[in-house]
């Protein structure tokens, strides 16, 4: 009996979560739409690439035009050729150099059905949608605009203008002589 009041005792209520915490979290309860799943990244055989390390040109300093870090590959059954300097570092220009090559042969091969394609063709939707969504949202903007425009300039069609007239006790009308804001010409008569 003695333990379990210990552990009674010892056990603390776990404190509630502060309500800006609750706040900053955001749950969304759209789905993403189901994609088709890409082809697998296709595999070159060694045998099939004969490989040279060249020296770099360009920039990146004395280092990168001293050493050979620079990586030539050539596929023999197809005659494509890639020459990659993108880093100063000659293993990560290997795997740079093969994966373009990959993507290259695989675009030769299977044409728009390859992953270069795919993901061209959802980065291409993508941007259409983006642009269709901001042109509607524009449009939406300058229709607001409009409404607003028209309903302003209703609004002086309906009051009508209101003239001061004076009237002499002859019973002809007289406008009244202009305010001190306007402008009044004082050209000689011919």
């Amino acid at each position: 009996m003695l333990s379990l009041r210990r552990v009674f005792l010892s056990a603390r209520p776990i404190p509630a979560a502060p309500p800006s915490a609750l706040r900053a979290c955001c749950f969304t309860t759209t789905t993403p739409l189901p994609q088709k799943p890409l082809p697998p990244r296709p595999t070159i055989e060694e045998s099939d690439i004969t490989e040279a390390f060249l020296k770099g040109t360009g920039p990146g300093g004395q280092k990168i035009n001293k050493t050979s870090s620079a990586v030539q590959l050539k596929h023999l059954p197809t005659g494509i050729v890639i020459k990659c300097q993108e880093t100063r570092s000659r293993s990560q220009n290997r795997k740079i150099a093969r994966r373009i090559l990959a993507e290259r042969i695989e675009l030769l091969t299977l044409g728009d059905d390859s992953r270069a394609a795919l993901k061209a063709e959802r980065e291409k939707k993508k941007k259409a949608s983006k642009n269709k969504k901001a042109r509607r949202k524009y449009r939406k903007l300058e229709d607001g605009k409009e409404v607003e425009v028209d309903e302003e300039d209703e609004g002086e069609d309906e009051v009508p203008e209101i003239r001061d007239i004076e009237v002499r006790q002859d019973g002809v009308e007289e406008p009244p002589a202009p305010a001190a804001h306007t402008v009044q010409s004082h050209d000689k008569p011919v």
